[in-house]
């Protein structure tokens, strides 16, 4: 099992945490994330970090689809991945209604349509045995709408990748993963818990890599993760440090009835409490909604508290399959126990 440091997206304060990035390099970290939402974009975050690293990967998690054509997706990651030596990992996602219509100004429309289509067009562009034409549901290219000049060529990318660039998708609906498992090269699940896997995602996974019609396609696959880690003797400490993330999201990410993340939290068995989490944030009581998360979920998706309790529950995310374990953490010492405990 690889190790990753999710650094998110960041909002006040510094920017980047150099500093704990080329410690995790130097611990032998296989790879950094960078997020993007609606303020800083991951591209330019991811560049600054490849720059000033030699051996960690960098990985988007995630370019938002809604936020840039395929082709334009495409281009930025053959880009990156060629000024890095090879070491990007290009993440992508469809991120939610809210932030697609309220941000973005584009029809959410259908998820499982526009990913499958947006992957087929990536993959053309990256393998350049012929100039892209697309003709699907959600993309035609060359463009052909009514109002189109008629002048569109198709066009092969002019760069020559001299390194292939993998394709990971970050979703959490059942359908969503299946497609994910049948069409990407690795798997970005958040909210993941390991101990429910093998009941809610494994015949899901299953289904998807017998659709991809490549009888090796598991042993490639890559399910990476991203979770909290906290190491420290004070567990409830390490609880509260991590319940404001939960219950962002399981609250207030999403409308009522349009929220991925609550939806998911039911499907673990907390729905009572994802209600009321979700009653409290959108009420505007934040404290509230995060005084609402279980300890027992906080303790089945992250890694915190002692080291003891954080070195077993590493053999059981082993054991549901995860292949790079990607945390969010912000101290050194974590980092380095958690190098201890896995590398």
């Amino acid at each position: 099992m690889r190790l990753g440091l999710n650094i998110g997206y960041w909002g006040p304060g510094p920017a980047v945490p150099l500093e704990l990035i080329q410690e995790a390099e130097n611990l032998g970290f296989d790879i950094v994330w960078a997020a993007e939402a609606w303020g800083s974009d991951a591209v330019t975050v991811l560049s600054w970090i490849a720059a000033q690293t030699e051996k960690i990967k960098v990985g988007a998690g995630i370019l938002q689809m809604p936020a840039r054509t395929p082709a334009m997706t495409a281009m930025t990651a053959v880009t990156l991945n060629e000024l890095s030596g090879g070491r990007f990992e290009l993440g992508i996602g469809l991120s939610g209604p809210q932030v697609v219509e309220g941000w973005h100004g584009l029809p959410y429309g259908k998820p499982l349509g526009k990913t499958r289509e947006y992957v087929e067009i990536l993959r053309t562009i990256f393998a350049r045995k012929e100039p892209l034409t697309h003709a699907g549901k959600h993309y035609t290219i060359p463009y052909n709408g009514d109002d189109a000049t008629g002048l569109g060529k198709p066009l092969r990318l002019i760069t020559h990748p001299t390194h292939d660039v993998p394709i990971l998708i970050a979703s959490i609906g059942p359908k969503n993963v299946e497609l994910t498992a049948e069409i990407a090269d690795g798997w970005l699940p958040v909210f993941y818990s390991p101990s429910q896997a093998p009941h809610i995602y494994q015949p899901l996974l299953d289904a998807g890599f017998a659709k991809s019609g490549d009888p090796d396609k598991a042993a490639r696959f890559d399910i990476a993760p991203s979770l909290s880690a906290v190491i420290t003797d004070d567990l409830e400490s390490a609880r509260r440090q991590v319940k404001p993330m939960a219950a962002l999201y399981i609250g207030g990410m999403g409308a009522r009835g349009k929220n991925f993340y609550n939806n998911l939290t039911r499907r673990y068995g907390f729905e009572e409490a994802a209600e009321t989490i979700q009653d409290h944030y959108l009420a505007g009581n934040k404290m509230a909604a995060m005084e609402a998360v279980p300890d027992e979920l906080v303790d089945q998706i992250n890694l915190i508290g002692p080291r003891e309790k954080v070195a077993e529950e590493i053999e059981v995310w082993k054991a549901a399959g995860v292949t790079t374990l990607n945390v969010s953490a912000t101290d050194i010492t974590t980092l380095r126990t958690l190098a201890e405990l896995v590398l």
